[in-house]
């Protein structure tokens, strides 16, 4: 893991920085909002204790909630899809094991396992957010919709920084 840190806490400045400068008014129809800083916590490295996971997501949700003002919306979300992370990566853990110190990216993985493993979370991740926004069920099929749109824009602008923006001598990195 500690081969990791420096890595890793480049990567939440490089993911925060995007999100907060770039992305941050990034919206879709109205409909689909770009959260791409969950990248930092979907590529942190598969044997990552669940504590120390939900300890991370609670500081990255904390530090966009206050940029965002929202409260603590996004830390919650964060600190619920790290609980439910390692359970999620058990779940889909191929037959030969993973590799000490393996990423979950989909250079290191495979595209099909990332979309399989990011996409659920991240969707539980967006209808947290948006649920917990409006404060209800209200509007349940709208708030769906956007929890829908919002996780395949969110995935989408994840998988370009993955293989766009990151060049292939950061490759270990991600």
């Amino acid at each position: 893991m500690n081969r990791h840190l420096l890595p890793q806490a480049l990567n939440f400045v490089i993911f925060f920085i995007i999100q907060i400068l770039v992305v941050r008014k990034l919206v879709l129809f109205d409909v689909a909002f770009c959260y791409v800083y969950l990248a930092f916590l979907l590529l942190l490295p598969i044997e990552l204790s669940v504590m120390t996971a939900m300890l991370l997501g609670f500081i990255t949700g904390l530090f966009v909630d206050i940029f965002y003002n929202t409260f603590g919306i996004h830390a919650a979300a964060c600190v619920f899809i790290m609980y439910i992370r390692k359970l999620w990566i058990d779940f889909l853990t191929p037959r030969g094991g993973y590799d000490i110190g393996s990423i979950p990216s989909p250079r290191s993985q495979g595209l099909q396992w990332f979309l399989t493993y990011a996409f659920p979370l991240l969707l539980i991740h967006h209808i947290l957010i948006f649920f917990i926004e409006i404060g209800g069920f209200q509007l349940f099929s709208y708030t769906v919709l956007k929890a829908i749109a919002s996780t395949g824009f969110s995935l989408i602008m994840i998988l370009v920084i993955q293989y766009i923006i990151y060049s292939s001598s950061r490759r270990n990195v991600l």
